[in-house]
C-alpha cells in the first residue's frame, strides 16, 4: 500500500516537493488506524486516540519503544504495514534532501550562487596557480572570507577544496558582481587577463562598490593615469607582485607605504654600522636615539649573519651590527655614536 501511494503521487507534480513524505505518512496513518481498530480486541488501549498517534510515530520511525503493541495476528500485519509506510516516508525525505544538497553543490560548482557575505574580499578574475597563491595568503590569518569571481570560460569551481565561494559570469556585468557581493565587500581586486580588460572591469566594479577598497593589478603602471578618472582612492599594484596585492587587499594603503620606502619622497632608507667602541647596545636605545636625535626610524638590524626585522626592543645588538633605518639623510658612524652615548 505505501509503495502504491508513492507511485500514485509520482503521477503528480507534488512528488517533487516536500509534501510527498507528509502525504505518504498521512495516508498510512489514516488507513492504518481503522484497520488496527478492526484487528484488535474491543477496548484495546492501543487504538485509543491518545495512544495510537504515539504508537504510529515510534513504529513508523522504526524506534519501537514497546509500550504499545498489537496483540493479534491481524494487528501484527497492520503494524508491519505501518513500518513499511514509515520506511517509505523516510526514503522520500532522504531522497528529497539528497536532491536538494546535490543541486546546491551543483550550483556552487557552476558558480551560479549568490554570495550573502559582507566585509569579505572579492577577486575579479582567475589565473591558474596565481589566484590559488593569493587565496592561500588571504586565508592564512583565518579571519578573511574570500570570493573568486571568474569569466564564463572557467567552467567549474577551481578551488572547491578550499573554503572559497565561486561566482562565474561576465565581469563587466553589474548583476554578476552583485552576485559576488562586491557591493558589500571590504576590498575588491581586479586581476584581469590584460590591462585593457582591467580598465573595463574596474569601471564596472567602481560603479557597484559601496565603500569597498578597489585594487587593480596592472602590467603597465603607466596606465594608472587612466584609472585615476574613476577615483583617487583606487589603488594600482604591479601585476607581477601577488604578495604586494594581498597586502593591499588586507591593509589598504600599504603599497603606498612600500612605494615611499623604496623611492625618494622626503625620506630614504639607509644603513649605518654601530661603532665597535660602543660595545653591545640595547635595541630600545637605538630606537630612541635615532628618533629623538635625527627623526629617523629603525627598521631592521643585522647582527652577524642574522637579519632582525623589527627587532625586539628588549634585545641587545653586538658591536659592529648594521642598523637599517628610514630618515631624511644618511648618518655617519660618528653622528650615530654621539647620539647613542
Amino acid at each position: 500500500m505505501p509503495i502504491f501511494i508513492a507511485r500514485l503521487l509520482a503521477r503528480f507534480r507534488v512528488l517533487g516537493t516536500w509534501w510527498t513524505p507528509v502525504l505518504v505518512a498521512g495516508a498510512v496513518f489514516v488507513t492504518s488506524w481503522p484497520l488496527m481498530t478492526l484487528a484488535e480486541p474491543a477496548g484495546s488501549a492501543l487504538v485509543a486516540p491518545a495512544n495510537y498517534w504515539w504508537y504510529f510515530v515510534v513504529t513508523a520511525s522504526t524506534v519501537g519503544y514497546g509500550d504499545f503493541y498489537p496483540q493479534t495476528g491481524a494487528g501484527h500485519v497492520v503494524g508491519a504495514y505501518v513500518i513499511v509506510g514509515g520506511i517509505a516516508t523516510l526514503t522520500t525525505v532522504f531522497t528529497r534532501l539528497a536532491a536538494v544538497l546535490e543541486r546546491a553543490r551543483g550550483r556552487r560548482m557552476r558558480g551560479a550562487v549568490t554570495v550573502d557575505a559582507s566585509g569579505h574580499i572579492v577577486l575579479l578574475g582567475y589565473t591558474p596557480g596565481r589566484t590559488e597563491q593569493m587565496v592561500d595568503e588571504l586565508l592564512a590569518e583565518g579571519t578573511t572570507r574570500v570570493v573568486v569571481c571568474a569569466w564564463d570560460e572557467v567552467q567549474a569551481h577551481p578551488m572547491a577544496e578550499r573554503d572559497v565561494e565561486f561566482v562565474r559570469g561576465d565581469l563587466t556585468d553589474d548583476a554578476v558582481l552583485r552576485r559576488a557581493g562586491v557591493h558589500r565587500a571590504y576590498s575588491v581586486l581586479v586581476d584581469a587577463r590584460d590591462d585593457n580588460e582591467a580598465l573595463a572591469v574596474a569601471l564596472t566594479a567602481d560603479h557597484v562598490t559601496e565603500g569597498a577598497h578597489l585594487v587593480v593589478a596592472l602590467r603597465d603602471l603607466r596606465r594608472v593615469r587612466h584609472l585615476r578618472y574613476l577615483g583617487e582612492s583606487l589603488s594600482c599594484v604591479q601585476w607581477h607582485s601577488p604578495y604586494m596585492i594581498t597586502e593591499e587587499l588586507r591593509d589598504p594603503g600599504i603599497t603606498e607605504v612600500y612605494t615611499e620606502l623604496m623611492t625618494y619622497g622626503g625620506a630614504g632608507t639607509y644603513s649605518v654600522r654601530l661603532p665597535a667602541s660602543l660595545g653591545p647596545v640595547p635595541v630600545e636605545h637605538c630606537h630612541t636615539a635615532l628618533g629623538r636625535g635625527h627623526r629617523a626610524t629603525l627598521l631592521a638590524a643585522r647582527a652577524g649573519d642574522r637579519l632582525l626585522v623589527a627587532p625586539d626592543w628588549k634585545s641587545e645588538l653586538p658591536a659592529g651590527s648594521v642598523l637599517y633605518y628610514i630618515g631624511s639623510r644618511r648618518l655617519t658612524p660618528d653622528e650615530l655614536s654621539a647620539a647613542l652615548r
